[in-house]
């Protein structure tokens, strides 16, 4: 039995300032590849780690050109929501995204937390299970999106749309540490998106812990424009469970699709937004620079009831919601 891992799709129908390329069209080459992989490797499945799209809602024209391509994969496509496929970062919102009308018509499966899937072939049964994006995600006691048993399988493959790092990448950003999971998880993979540069194959306690990084290159920071794309083959072949990294033959060097520009212009603006949430955060001692955190912030400190908090943060998902023209209706 195989699989193919990918991750972090962001599929959009507009190019950013940074790349020099049509970002469209060269996901769309990227994603036949990624097809014609799974057809010559005769996978049993694509397991996508999140974030198939750069925002919640595209337009129906946008949404159509790549569900076809997902239609023409040769086996299943399992993927959790990542934090561009929902709504102010709430699962709640789900039914109300393109990620949700796609499960909805079957052209994904999606993988909800607390409901396991098996495959079986021949001899081999592997259990997958899923945990899509929360706004609580890495905050949280990390044994409740990371840590996953055992049952009835052979091989255990568990993905997670969080920030699942070797390391922290600067104090105060929220993440969790492959030490931290190792010990509790049993499953034999933990495969994970969300962070765009990916890190290094690790093995700790017996369990591998994957991130191939994104398939698109989003930003034009040094560790982008040396970073080939690429995705993550599990091959359980004879009951022994081997993987192996596969780049992207389609895939430019960096300083070929990747415009440093814009980058170098926005730090001048960067340094007047940090002074903005600087006098923010003297004048509230609030943490965080986005309105989720601050929202966060303010709960904590005054003390309010989590269902408040909760309720805050629901509220705020229907107005973008609103706002992004997706219908929900605010209360």
């Amino acid at each position: 039995m195989r699989f193919l891992f990918v991750t972090d799709t962001h599929f959009r129908g507009t190019t950013p300032q940074h790349r020099r390329d049509n970002l469209p069209e060269t996901e769309k080459e990227k994603w036949r590849e990624v097809t014609g992989l799974a057809r010559e490797l005769g996978v049993t499945a694509v397991l996508h780690g999140g974030d198939l799209w750069d925002a919640p809602n595209p337009s129906l024209a946008v949404g159509a050109e790549f569900a076809a391509l997902l239609q023409a994969l040769p086996a299943p496509l399992y993927i959790i929501p990542g934090n561009h496929d929902i709504f102010g970062q709430n699962p709640a919102t789900l039914p109300r995204t393109m990620l949700g009308l796609l499960a909805r018509l079957g052209l994904v499966r999606l993988l909800e937390p607390g409901q396991p899937v098996w495959l079986k072939e021949r001899d081999l049964t592997v259990r997958l299970t899923g945990q899509g994006f929360h706004y609580d995600l890495d905050r949280r006691d990390p044994a409740l999106d990371y840590v996953v048993e055992k049952d009835d399988c052979d091989v255990a493959v568990h993905m997670v749309h969080g920030m699942l790092l070797q390391r922290p990448v600067f104090p105060g950003a929220p993440c969790t540490l492959i030490e931290q999971v190792a010990p509790l998880t049993r499953a034999d993979y933990t495969l994970c998106g969300h962070a765009h540069l990916g890190f290094p194959e690790t093995q700790l306690n017996g369990r591998w812990f994957l991130n191939p990084g994104a398939l698109i290159r989003l930003s034009a920071l040094p560790q982008e424009m040396e970073r080939t794309p690429q995705v993550i083959l599990l091959d359980f072949e004879g009951g022994r469970l081997r993987h192996r990294a596969i780049p992207l033959q389609c895939a430019r060097p960096g300083d070929e699709v990747l415009d440093r520009t814009q980058l170098e212009r926005a730090v001048f603006r960067e340094e007047k937004l940090a002074l903005f949430v600087q006098g923010i955060r003297a004048g509230g001692e609030y943490q965080g620079t986005g309105l989720e955190e601050i929202i966060d912030s303010i709960a904590r400190q005054k003390g309010l009831a989590a269902e408040v908090r909760a309720e805050a943060l629901r509220r705020m998902g229907q107005v973008q919601d609103m706002l992004a023209g997706g219908g929900g209706a605010c209360e």
